[in-house]
C-alpha cells in the first residue's frame, strides 16, 4: 500500500486493500470523512505502474478543482483535463473529466474508438456516485458503469446512502468483482442545535444526551398580519450567536436566492472581522479584480469586506470563485448558499446552519429528505483544525421540533435509478449491437436490477388485495353458488322494473275510465309469475342476502384493480425496454433507422448531446439555419437549449431572421411532437427565446453590462444559458454531416461568446 504521511482510517486501509487486489470497490461515508485518499492511493498506484487513471465528477467547477488540486500535486505534466469545452493533455496518466466526458468516451462517437479512448487506463474514479440520484443526469452514471470495460477497476466514492449494498451487487452483476466498504465514521463528529425565537440570545442543544427531544425548545407560532402569515427573520440573532460561541466560519442554507443576498445584507453590520482580515480581503479582491476587471462594479464587493457573502447559482462563475476562495482562507466568516453548495465543493466550515428543514418546490412545502439534510449538515466540521463541527436548525412555523429531531436522526435514502433512454442511446446502441443485445444491455440498468425493490409497494398491494378475496369468500347457509345469486338478482331486477311499469299502465288506464287490453293483463300474469319464480330462491327470505351481495361487488371492484396493479407490475418491469422502443418507433418513423441500424442521418443524431437529440438534428436537417450569421444563429440555439422559467420575463425584441427561423422551427416541433406522442415518447422540444436577443448583442460586441442589465435576472444563469448555447454550437463544429458554411457560422459564433466573464468556469 502507497505509504501516506498521516495514519490512514479502517475504511481507507480497507478500500485500498480492495484496489490493491484487482477489485472494483464502492467507498460509502459520509461528507469529509476522507474519500479522496482513496481515490489518491489509485493515483499513485497508477503512476507506479505507467497505467493510467480516470477522475471523474459531476460538477465542471469540481473538476476543475480537482484538475489543480493534482496538478500541483503529482506535476502539470501528468495531468489532463477534458470537460464540455476544455481538453488539457488529454493522454496524461491522470485526467480528470466530467462524468458526461467518460459516459460519451464509452460510447466511441465523437471522442473515437473506445479502445483508443481507454488505452492503458487501469482505474476510473466515479466521485459522487450518489449523483445517480439526479433527476435530470443519473442515467449517465448508469451507463457509466454499464459500458465501461471490465478490465477497468471502478472506484465509487459515494456519500451516505441507504442501499449501497444494492449498489454494489448491481456493479457486480454488471461489471466485475466490487466490494462495499460501508462507514458512517465521521472524523470531526457534529453536534446539534436549535434556534428557538423565543428564546433568541442562545442557541438550544437539540438532543439530550440520550438522544431525546430537548423538552426546553418551543415550536415557532404563526404570526399572521392583515390575514397572510408573517415570517419574520432571526438571521442576525442566529450569527450573533454563532459568534459568541466561536462556532465560526459557518455556511448558512436557504433555498431561495433572493434570501441568500437578503440575509448577507442583514448580516453586514456585524463586527464578525478585525482590521487585518478586511486590509487582506480588500488586497484579495484587487488583486483578483485586476484579472477580472469586469467584476469591478459588483455590487457584492462592500459585504465581502464585512466577511459576509451570499454565493448560488444566479452569480458569475468567476464571483463564486472569489468568495470560495476568500472561504477557504477564513477570511469570509459567513456564506448565504442555496443548497448546490452541498455538492463537493471544497469548503470547510466550523458551522452549517439549516434556515429551514422544508423547502418550496413545484408543488408546494415538503420537508427535506434525509439525504439532503446530510448532505448539508456533513459540510460542518474542518478535519485537522476542528474537534467537532457544528450544525444549527432555525426553528420555523413549517417545522415542529419534532420533525427536525426525526430528521436529525434519519439514515440516509436509498439510490433511485434514474435510467431513461434517450434518442441518442438508442442510436448508439444500435450502431454497435443488434437489436436483442442492445435489450441486455437496457436490462443491466440499476433501475431494473433494483426494480424489485422499487415494485415492493406495488406487490404489497396485490398481496393484501389476495388476502382480502380470500377473506371475503362468502359461505352460503343454503350452499348456493355465485352463479345462482345472479340469476336471483337478474330476476328480481327485472320483477321490479317491471311491477313499476304494470302499476303505471294501471293507474294509466284507470284515469281514463278504460279496461285493460290484453297484452298489459297478459304483462301483469308475466309480471306476477317472476315474483313465484323469486320465491323458489332461498335467497328471496334470506337475511344474508345483502351481506352476499355487497360481497360480490367488493370482490368485483377488487378484481378489477388486481388487474390494474398487475399490468402496472408488468409496465414497470418492462419500463426501461418500452421506452427504448418507443425511441426507437419515432427514429424508424423519421428515417433515422433503418433495419435497426442507424441511417447517415441517425449517425449525426447519435454523436448529439442534448435534451432531445433528434429535435437538433431535424433543426440542421431542414437548413433552415444555413443563412444566419453568428450572432443570429447563437440566438436561435439559445431559444431551443433554454428550459421553461419558472419566473415572468419581459418580451425583449430580437431581430427577423431569428423571428422567421424560430417560426419554422416551430412547424418542425409540431411534427415531432405529433410523432412523439403517438409513441408516448416524452422529450422536451424548447422555443423559449427569453435570451435570444442578449445574445445577440452579446456576439455583435456588447459590454456585459450593456447584455446584463437589460433584464432582472441573475448573471450566473445567463452565463449558463450562452454556456449551454456554446456547448451545441461545438458539437456543430465535430459531428458528421453539418453543412460546412453552418460549421464555420458556429465557429465564428463560438469564438464571440467565449469572452469575459462568460469563458471562465
Amino acid at each position: 500500500m502507497y505509504e501516506f504521511p498521516f495514519e490512514l482510517d479502517d475504511f481507507q486501509k480497507e478500500a485500498c486493500d480492495y484496489i490493491d487486489e484487482g477489485k472494483s470497490v464502492v467507498v460509502c461515508a459520509p461528507t469529509g470523512a476522507g474519500k479522496t485518499v482513496i481515490a489518491q492511493h489509485a493515483i499513485h498506484r497508477a503512476l507506479e505502474n505507467g497505467t493510467r487513471i480516470f477522475y471523474t465528477t459531476p460538477l465542471k467547477a469540481l473538476s476543475n478543482q480537482k484538475y489543480y488540486d493534482f496538478g500541483e500535486k503529482y506535476g502539470q505534466d501528468k495531468v489532463g483535463l477534458l470537460t464540455g469545452d476544455t481538453s488539457i493533455n488529454r493522454n496524461a496518466q491522470i485526467v480528470v473529466m466530467t462524468t458526461e466526458v467518460f459516459r460519451n468516451m464509452l460510447y466511441g462517437t465523437n471522442f473515437g474508438a473506445v479502445a483508443d479512448n481507454m488505452k492503458d487506463v487501469r482505474y476510473v474514479v466515479l466521485d459522487e456516485v450518489h449523483y445517480m440520484n439526479d433527476e435530470q443526469r443519473g442515467t449517465v452514471w448508469e451507463e457509466s458503469i454499464i459500458y465501461c470495460p471490465t478490465n477497468v477497476q471502478i472506484i465509487a466514492l459515494s456519500a451516505t446512502v441507504a442501499n449501497a449494498d444494492e449498489l454494489t451487487a448491481w456493479i457486480n452483476t454488471v461489471h466485475s468483482k466490487t466490494e462495499l466498504v460501508n462507514t458512517d465514521f465521521r472524523p470531526v463528529p457534529l453536534k446539534f442545535y436549535y434556534f428557538d425565537s423565543s428564546q433568541p440570545y442562545k442557541l438550544l442543544p437539540l438532543l439530550t444526551p440520550s438522544g431525546a427531544l430537548n423538552n426546553k425548545i418551543k415550536p415557532e407560532k404563526k404570526k399572521f398580519s392583515h390575514g397572510k402569515m408573517k415570517q419574520k427573520t432571526y438571521v442576525k440573532e442566529v450569527v450573533r450567536n454563532l459568534q459568541q460561541n466561536d462556532m465560526l466560519p459557518a455556511i448558512y442554507f436557504t433555498f431561495s436566492r433572493r434570501k441568500c443576498d437578503e440575509q448577507m445584507e442583514k448580516c453586514a453590520g456585524l463586527d464578525l472581522i478585525t482590521k487585518a482580515e478586511r486590509a487582506q480581503i480588500r488586497q484579495f479582491i484587487d488583486d483578483y479584480i485586476a484579472e477580472n476587471p469586469y467584476l469591478y462594479n459588483n455590487k457584492h464587493i462592500e459585504y465581502l469586506l464585512c466577511g459576509v457573502a451570499s454565493h448560488h447559482a444566479g452569480l458569475l462563475p468567476s464571483w463564486k470563485l472569489l468568495v470560495e476562495k476568500l472561504f477557504q482562507k477564513g477570511l469570509i466568516k459567513v456564506v448565504f448558499a442555496t443548497e448546490t453548495l452541498a455538492a463537493g465543493i471544497n469548503m470547510p466550515a466550523r458551522s452549517t446552519v439549516i434556515s429551514s428543514t422544508s423547502k418550496r418546490t413545484d408543488s408546494g412545502h415538503r420537508m427535506l429528505t434525509a439525504s439532503e439534510f446530510l448532505q448539508m449538515s456533513g459540510r460542518a466540521g474542518r478535519r485537522g483544525m476542528d474537534e467537532v463541527g457544528y450544525v444549527t436548525i432555525v426553528g420555523t412555523p413549517f417545522q415542529t421540533p419534532e420533525e427536525v429531531a426525526e430528521l436529525v436522526l434519519s439514515d440516509a435514502n436509498p439510490l433511485e435509478s434514474r435510467f431513461s433512454p434517450s434518442y441518442s442511446m438508442v442510436l448508439n446502441l444500435l450502431q454497435r449491437f443488434n437489436l436483442d443485445e442492445a435489450k441486455e444491455l437496457i436490462l443491466k440498468s440499476f433501475g431494473y436490477f433494483s426494480s424489485g425493490s422499487r415494485l415492493q409497494p406495488i406487490l404489497k398491494q396485490i398481496e393484501a388485495n389476495h388476502l382480502e378475496i380470500a377473506e371475503r369468500n362468502f359461505q352460503c347457509p343454503y350452499k348456493l353458488t355465485d352463479k345462482e345469486l345472479f340469476a336471483y338478482d337478474k330476476i328480481r331486477h327485472i320483477y321490479v322494473q317491471n311491477r313499476q311499469t304494470y302499476k303505471k299502465i294501471c293507474k294509466q288506464e284507470k284515469a281514463k275510465n278504460r279496461p285493460l287490453s290484453e297484452d298489459a293483463v297478459q304483462f301483469g300474469r308475466e309480471t306476477k309469475a317472476l315474483l313465484a319464480k323469486m320465491h323458489d330462491f332461498h335467497c328471496d327470505t334470506c337475511k344474508l342476502y345483502k351481506k352476499h351481495t355487497k360481497n360480490l361487488e367488493v370482490i368485483a371492484r377488487l378484481n378489477i384493480r388486481q388487474k390494474k396493479l398487475e399490468k402496472e407490475v408488468e409496465r414497470q418491469r418492462d419500463i426501461f425496454w418500452n421506452k427504448f422502443l418507443a425511441h426507437r418507433s419515432v427514429l424508424i418513423d423519421f428515417g433515422y433507422i433503418e433495419n435497426d441500424y442507424p441511417t447517415s442521418k441517425g449517425i449525426t443524431t447519435s454523436q448529439i448531446r442534448s435534451e432531445n437529440e433528434l429535435f437538433i438534428a431535424e433543426i440542421i436537417f431542414s437548413g433552415v439555419l444555413d443563412n444566419l450569421t453568428p450572432s443570429q444563429l447563437a440566438a436561435v440555439i439559445c431559444a431551443i437549449t433554454t428550459e421553461d422559467l419558472r419566473i415572468e420575463i419581459p418580451y425583449i425584441p430580437f431581430s427577423e431572421p431569428v423571428r422567421k427561423t424560430l417560426n419554422l422551427i416551430r412547424n418542425i416541433r409540431r411534427k415531432i411532437e405529433k410523432v412523439q406522442n403517438n409513441y408516448a415518447v416524452d422529450a422536451p422540444l424548447y422555443i423559449n427565446p427569453y435570451f435570444s436577443s442578449l445574445i445577440e448583442l452579446w456576439v455583435e460586441g456588447a459590454e456585459w453590462e450593456t447584455v446584463s442589465e437589460q433584464i432582472d435576472i441573475g448573471e450566473g444563469d445567463l452565463v449558463r444559458s450562452f454556456k449551454r448555447v456554446v456547448d451545441v454550437l461545438r458539437q456543430f463544429t465535430t459531428i458528421d454531416n453539418v453543412p460546412e458554411a453552418l460549421v464555420f457560422t458556429a465557429r465564428e459564433a463560438i469564438e464571440k461568446i467565449q469572452r469575459e466573464p462568460v469563458d471562465l468556469d
